[in-house]
């Protein structure tokens, strides 16, 4: 026990927490621990918009393996991260959440940034920790922190203002890790029983074998076995794409090499992932998920055992120690899959050179309409599959990408590949706009060693665009890719394939992002012509990593539309009412 102020316990823990960099905006409400941040050796990095800073705190988690740590003054400060605490909890990330409320003594008068602030976070938060004395702020600080990492999701830690301002003896905690383990005998044995009488094995390595760090593990597993790995939804880096056994992605616009392989399994891996249903729906006009197959299900919450898919058997462990497991006992065992290896290999290199040669043709969508494509083309806009294409061949092996949601972003999920875990950052099933560039901004953060690159299309990209000016500010170089179509997409395309074209609110109009970003001290490049889009990427990043600029590249592409996010998610409407039943009938839209 030593003599303290309450602040100093509350940041004194943080440091046993290893904590480097906060994410926020200044405020009173905690003004007396931010005021002895940086004589504990930590960085207050300040931000335009709370949201941006949650989703560097989930970058930055992502990329760490530790907690991302995300603050903000009470009431409407604190308000504004919900959204980005939501994204956070859906990608598993290690989130602390430090929410400062009114004082005690003004508590339910109304008065000034009042806000009840626990129920505003408790379905995206695994732990509240609400500090009901200031004498245990070191406790329940602690406790945050070890629950954030235990449970791989956002905690919040909640402390009335006039709580910082005690003093007493404090005893700091130090973190408590939990060192999980593969699962029980039994349930291993069962799914060694199952994956040795296997013909066709299909592993889905999932976002829980890059938490786990356990790629080297899941590749052992797939050699011994001689079986395709196919990547869960927005997990791209949980495997190497070099590897010849990566077929890639699930999911939305995922590969069909992937998607025609799984739909061949007798028996499915699962490792490392809750198989989401947006990540195993149909595509491409397949639906591919293997109904007679037999599923191992390998997670570390045992609560996403069988949630989405039925299974044989459920593994409640760590991936890599599972997989590793797994391994060593399938080592001298005799497979029934050991016969086909040499056939199976064939197969994966075929599938996985017809899906490239279809990439490489496909450079435009069918579904054009043709006024805007005709003038599209004649300003010299691009194809985004194009576009794509070559800002994948541009990537160098190390680089970390964060899409944001929409039509463009959601398309690159076929073209994003990647050689090392914790380089891929989505916003997940929450699907937010304006995810991308804080996002990135917090990887960087964690990683400045690394490359790094946003894509976003015009409509999210003005959600967050402002956060430029923090890696101006506080020297964050990265690269953001905006894809210019002067449309929301995604939704357009609902309005093309159910309401006849009657397009409502989609429009956005033409600003020049490239003069934006220079006002707002950074680098910009415009680019309409398909052999400067590599060109542009390459040198973006060059400026980032030799002169530690920040560059937006505004690539201006045609207003063609890939699939829908769900073809079952609306249909056709049906117009009671007379004056609606003839709207658009005979209506010539664009």
């Amino acid at each position: 026990m030593t003599k303290m102020t309450s602040s100093e316990a509350f940041v004194e823990t943080m440091v046993a927490n290893d904590v480097k960099d906060i994410f926020g905006i200044m405020g009173s409400a905690f003004m007396d621990a931010m005021d002895i941040f940086e004589p504990a050796g930590i960085r207050l990095i300040p931000v335009v918009h709370e949201q941006g800073a949650g989703h560097m705190a989930d970058g930055y988690a992502r990329v760490s393996g530790k907690h991302g740590v995300v603050i903000g003054q009470n009431g409407p400060g604190i308000s504004n991260c919900v959204t980005a605490i939501a994204a956070a909890y859906w990608a598993h990330s290690p989130v602390v959440i430090i929410t400062p409320e009114a004082g005690t003594m003004g508590i339910g008068l109304g008065g000034f940034q009042e806000t009840n602030q626990l129920p505003m976070f408790q379905e995206f938060t695994k732990y509240q920790g609400h500090v009901v004395n200031p004498m245990r702020m070191a406790e329940f600080t602690g406790r945050c922190f070890d629950r954030a990492m235990s449970e791989m999701a956002p905690a919040q830690l909640n402390i009335p203002r006039d709580y910082f301002y005690a003093d007493g003896e404090f005893s700091i905690p130090q973190p408590r890790r939990i060192d999980r383990g593969a699962g029980g005998e039994e349930t291993l044995n069962k799914a060694v029983a199952i994956i040795a009488q296997a013909k066709f094995p299909v592993i889905v390595s999932g976002g829980g074998v890059v938490m786990a760090d356990g790629v080297d593990e899941c590749k052992a597993l797939a050699e011994r076995l001689g079986a395709p790995v196919v990547n869960s939804y927005l997990h791209n880096d949980s495997f190497p794409a070099s590897h010849e056994l990566w077929c890639g992605p699930l999911g939305y616009q995922g590969s069909k090499a992937a998607m025609k392989l799984i739909s061949k399994a007798d028996v499915v891996i699962a490792l490392g992932t809750r198989l989401g249903p947006f990540g195993t729906l149909p595509q491409h006009d397949m639906d591919y998920w293997p109904k007679d197959a037999k599923i191992v299900q390998i997670d570390a919450d045992h609560k996403m055992l069988g949630l989405v898919k039925p299974i044989t058997v459920g593994i409640c462990g760590d991936a890599k120690a599972v997989a590793e497991a797994l391994t060593e006992k399938l080592s001298s065992a005799n497979l029934v899959c050991d016969a086909t290896k040499a056939e199976r290999a064939t197969k994966i290199a075929q599938e996985k050179v017809a899906w490239e040669e279809e990439l490489d043709n496909w450079i435009h969508e069918t579904d054009q309409y043709s006024m805007d494509m005709i003038q599209d083309l004649e300003e010299g806009w691009l194809h985004p599959r194009q576009v794509l294409r070559e800002l994948e061949k541009a990537m160098p092996e190390d680089v970390m990408v964060s899409t944001d949601i929409g039509n463009i972003n959601s398309v690159a999920n076929s073209y994003l590949r990647f050689e090392k875990p914790r380089s891929f950052f989505a916003p997940m099933s929450f699907g937010n706009c304006g995810y991308a560039l804080p996002t990135i901004i917090g990887a960087k953060a964690a990683a400045p060693h690394r490359p790094a690159v946003s894509y976003a299309g015009d409509g999210a990209w003005a959600m967050s665009m402002v956060e430029t000016m923090t890696c101006i500010r506080h020297d964050i170089p990265v690269t953001a890719v905006v894809f210019h179509n002067c449309q929301w997409g995604a939704e357009k395309k609902n309005q093309v394939d159910f309401y006849d074209r009657r397009f409502i609110a989609d429009e956005l109009t033409d600003q020049n992002f490239v003069k934006i970003a220079e006002s707002m001290g950074a680098e910009g490049i415009r680019v309409d012509k398909l052999e400067e889009v590599g060109p542009a990427l390459k040198k973006a990043i060059d400026m980032q990593m030799n002169e530690g600029k920040t560059t937006i590249i505004e690539i201006m592409c045609t207003r063609e539309l890939g699939d829908p996010f769900r073809k079952d998610a609306l249909s056709k409407p049906v117009r009671y009412l007379e004056k609606y039943k003839d709207y658009g009938v005979n209506k010539l839209h664009r």
